[in-house]
């Protein structure tokens, strides 16, 4: 009868249920992809804890049943054992929070010290009073008599120590995160509350088993995206860092379709099939990422892809032979990983910035030289950020060139393009076309616009008070600037700091597709030109161009782009056509000007096309501004 009271406490499909979903979990784990972290080998120990307390908490009930002769040593000996695995997993729940808030050493100490001394502490109090029969024993009839329950003492211990942690460094987790912590604890406390209530011990281990669920959930999933098999992009910096460290070379392919490289829009269905077949047939382990809706990545260990170059043509034909079916234009980067790329794990900037150089449809094999593109890239958006963040508009790194304007009506240079260059110090001189984009694309734009305006505004008063006669000088705006609210109130202020007229100055703009930005063109626009700024529409006859818009907008001066020049030496029909152009626009009051004006034929053909100005490579290449008082001409006074 006492052997029955004390198994009548404990049912093992608690612990059955826990090692299940302990094995469930590693199933899980070895087909997905995880995060390779400090935190993620304890999760596994966690496991395997969970697994092998469950175990001993069975045995030691089951042991129990064949006891016959009194002598219960192996019980007491197991119950041990299972006390210290389930100690030795609130242990490492601390451990697992301390490295998951990124405690300081001088705080991290201190917190494991103290969790490491109470652990200790609780093991030895349970062997010494289960040997002294203080804490529990079983009569020889089996009957259980309870003393001091250690467990309890040492659970409200690690209890408070982890509560501690979660509280005052709270500011160091995501609270929604916090909160799944929090939840899934209160949940393991009222089971076991429960469970001491009604007198049973057969969840103890189930209740351990909730935070690690919430870990794995919270912390460690990287789910599939069960239609294309592609995991989550972030997930990539972690693979790179994980095989960089193990010295394990991977290989990778980059897909990228630019028809569906914007929100919304997806991937059909065939074509992911399609890629779904690639990504588990072509090549072994290996697991591929979704960078955004029209770009994908996959990466493979090359030491499971011996072959990995008979795959490669493989999958290369293969492609080829969709792309005839689906014909959506696609740019193909292919590669190994690279000590240099792999230790910054700047793999997403490397590949993207190779595809800035190709064209559609192509397909590239990475070399040194990407590298070396890539390392310059990198330096230029290095010293971008510095600029951007010092916000100094003297700024010795962004230089002020510009272009004299030859004015027709005078015969005279009296006003220029100001234009931008870069100075670095480990690169030398940087043109436009090489950290515009890089510019445009991270949100530095505006700040070198600032810094160029001050520069110009800087040498129109130096001009003026050097008795030079200056009509304006132009710079050149990003329509991305416009969407910055703050726009017109940043050059108002550089300018009226200046003290120069407001008319010294002309912006250069460029035409968008966008409704938005047009909006917001013709309301910045309208603001600046009530200050006396002059406005030019910039590049006119390249790409885009809406007259309806062109005219909504109150521009003076029309800038013709060398394109058109080129064509009228060429094609006596557009000549007749951008002259014609010039002439209604010269009609409604606007000014017309040329740019990439090379010779006297292009400026004898320009005046006949309605020009009020000229620029180009006849009059003048690029000069710093400091030097625009070689073509400019003093003021009849001096």
């Amino acid at each position: 009868m006492g052997q029955q009271l004390y198994f009548d406490n404990y049912n093992p499909t608690g612990d059955v249920i826990v090692v299940a979903i302990c094995i469930v979990m590693l199933i899980l784990v070895s087909v997905s992809y995880v995060t390779k972290t400090k935190n993620f080998s304890i999760f596994i120990t966690m496991i395997a804890y969970l697994v092998f307390a469950a175990m001993a908490d069975y045995a030691h009930h089951e042991w129990f049943t064949y006891i016959s002769d009194g002598n219960y040593s192996p019980v007491y000996a197991i119950r041990i054992v299972y006390h210290a695995l389930l100690f030795s997993l609130l242990l490492l729940y601390v451990f697992y929070i301390i490295e998951m808030q990124h405690l300081e050493i001088s705080k991290r100490i201190p917190v494991m010290f103290i969790s490491t001394a109470v652990y200790a502490a609780v093991i030895i109090v349970d062997i010494v009073s289960t040997l002294n029969g203080s804490s529990f024993r079983l009569n020889k009839n089996g009957t259980a008599v309870s003393g001091l329950n250690v467990f309890l003492v040492g659970y409200i211990a690690f209890i408070v120590i982890i509560v501690f942690l979660m509280v005052v460094f709270r500011d160091r987790i995501y609270k929604k995160a916090m909160f799944g912590f929090y939840g899934t604890m209160l949940v393991s406390f009222l089971i076991l509350f429960y469970q001491g209530r009604y007198g049973q011990s057969s969840y103890t281990v189930a209740s351990f088993l909730f935070p690690v669920i919430a870990m794995m959930y919270l912390v460690h999933s990287t789910p599939y995206d069960v239609e294309l098999g592609t995991i989550n992009v972030m997930a990539i910096k972690d693979m790179v860092r994980y095989n960089y460290e193990k010295k394990r070379e991977l290989l990778y392919m980059s897909l990228y379709m630019p028809d569906f490289d914007s929100e919304g829009k997806l991937i059909p269905e065939a074509l992911q099939k399609t890629i779904r077949i690639f990504a588990a047939e072509y090549f072994k382990k290996s697991v591929l990422f979704q960078i955004s809706n029209g770009h994908v990545i996959l990466f493979a260990p090359k030491k499971s892809n011996p072959d990995y170059e008979n795959r490669l043509n493989k999958i290369l034909n293969a492609f080829h032979d969709e792309y005839e079916k689906f014909k959506f234009d696609y740019k193909v980067v292919i590669g190994e990983t690279i000590d240099e790329i792999s230790r910054k794990n700047e793999y997403l900037s490397f590949i993207e910035n190779i595809y800035r150089h190709m064209e559609l449809n192509e397909v590239h094999i990475v070399d040194k030289d990407d590298v070396t593109i890539f390392n310059k890239y990198a330096y230029i958006f290095e010293q971008l950020e510095d600029i951007y963040k010092k916000h100094d508009l003297r700024d010795e790194r962004v230089l002020a060139y510009c272009q004299p304007v030859f004015n027709i009506s005078n015969q005279r240079y009296d006003t220029a393009e100001a234009l931008m260059r870069l100075k670095l110090p480990e690169i030398g001189m940087v043109f436009p076309d090489q950290f515009i984009p890089i510019a445009e694309e991270h949100g530095f734009i505006h700040v070198l616009t600032e810094i160029i305006l001050q520069k110009t505004c800087d040498e129109i008063k130096r001009l003026i008070e050097d008795g030079y006669g200056v009509k304006r000088i132009s710079i050149n705006v990003s329509v991305l600037e416009l969407r910055n609210a703050g726009f017109t109130k940043d050059i108002e202020k550089i300018i009226e700091s200046s003290r120069i007229p407001d008319s010294k100055i002309a912006i250069e703009i460029t035409e968008s597709r966008s409704d938005s930005d047009f909006i917001a063109m013709k309301t910045m626009i309208e603001e600046l030109k009530d200050k006396g700024i002059k406005f030019y529409l910039d590049d006119f006859g390249t790409g885009y161009s809406n007259m309806e818009r062109i005219m909504e907008l109150p521009f003076d001066i029309i800038k013709f782009d060398r394109s058109l020049v080129i064509a009228c030496d060429t094609d006596e029909k557009s000549e007749k056509m951008v002259g014609g152009l010039a002439n209604m626009f010269s009609e409604l009051n606007y000014k017309i000007l040329y740019e990439g004006v090379e010779n006297e034929l292009d400026e004898k053909r320009c005046i006949n096309m309605s020009a009020s100005y000229l620029q180009g490579y006849k009059y003048s290449k690029p000069i710093p501004i400091i030097e625009l008082n070689r073509f400019f001409s003093k003021t009849a006074s001096n």
